[in-house]
Parts: C-alpha cells; sequence; structure tokens
C-alpha cells in the first residue's frame, strides 16, 4: 500500500488515473522534459505513470503525486526513483509548470527524505541531476547533499549529490 505523507502545505500520495491529464501535460511539455530526454507522447506519458505505479509493486517504493493541502492541485512528483540499473535509490523531484520558486520540490523531497530514513531504513540517499539545471542543483544544495564525482546516466551526463540523514 502506498502511504500517504503530508508536510506543511503538500500531501504526497499514489497516483490516481485521474491524475493523468496533468501527468500528460507535463510531460509533453518541452521546458519541463528538458533534462529528461524531451517532451513524450500521450502514449508515452501513459508508460511513464504505469511505471510510477508499478515500482510501488517492484520495490516497496517509489514516486508520489505532489498535490497542495489547501486546494488539492496537483504540483509535480517526487520521491524515490529504482530501476534495476542503478545501484541504489536516487531520491528525485519535478513540479508542474507554474508552481515553481514557491519551496514545494524541496518541500516534498525533504519529506519523503524522513519517510526513507524513518520508516524505510534508508542510509542517506543520492540524486543525479543534469548539469544545466540549476533549479534541481539549489533543490539538491537547499536540503544539505554534498556533490559527488559527475557520472552518467542512459548516456547522459549527471551530476551526483549525496544527501544526508534529516534529523
Amino acid at each position: 500500500m502506498i502511504p500517504v505523507l503530508e508536510s506543511e502545505r503538500l500531501v504526497l500520495r499514489g497516483w490516481r488515473k485521474e491524475d493523468f491529464p496533468v501527468h500528460a501535460a507535463f510531460f509533453a511539455d518541452a521546458e519541463r522534459m528538458r533534462y529528461m530526454g524531451g517532451p513524450k507522447r500521450e502514449w508515452e506519458a501513459w508508460t511513464a505513470l504505469a511505471a510510477m505505479v508499478g515500482e510501488w509493486f517492484l520495490n516497496g517504493y517509489g514516486m508520489f503525486a505532489v498535490q497542495l493541502k489547501e486546494t488539492g492541485t496537483l504540483v509535480g512528483r517526487a520521491g524515490l526513483w529504482h530501476p534495476p540499473y542503478i545501484d541504489e535509490p536516487e531520491l528525485a523531484w519535478s513540479l508542474n509548470a507554474g508552481f515553481e520558486g514557491r519551496g514545494y520540490a524541496t518541500e516534498a523531497a525533504r519529506r519523503v527524505q524522513v519517510w526513507a530514513a524513518r520508516d524505510l531504513g534508508l542510509p542517506p540517499l543520492m540524486s543525479f541531476v543534469h548539469p544545466e539545471n540549476l533549479p534541481s542543483q539549489a533543490v539538491a544544495k537547499r536540503l544539505g547533499a554534498v556533490p559527488m564525482p559527475p557520472t552518467t546516466l542512459r548516456g547522459e551526463p549527471r551530476l551526483r549529490f549525496r544527501h544526508v540523514l534529516p534529523a
């Protein structure tokens, strides 16, 4: 079962079929997807949504849908991503258009960190960030993450950050 997590302003929950239109709009948006292989067609967005849901069953954790407590508006996604071709779970986040600059990514990622450490017993997490993705680098730094040697992921360069266990 996918837990529901809350922070001051956000609810992190499992994905629902009715989230698909907002999710598909994210995947079709060239700016949102510029560091994730470019915009995707509707069927690719559906496949990605199904994969996020499926990861909960395969790994026991995954990506949460992130919504505003006050309105229920879906603002993005945050959680753990762990396909078999990376050694450990990644703490990942992304926001839908129009929700940047308000601290939502940091707030959601911090809540995931606490859950991963306390409820799952995971060690400090890591994150991959595209070298040009300055907003995500800033989130990693606000979370207290420390840069690691760069790497490649799916054939593309990535910065790596090691997070600290939450207090």
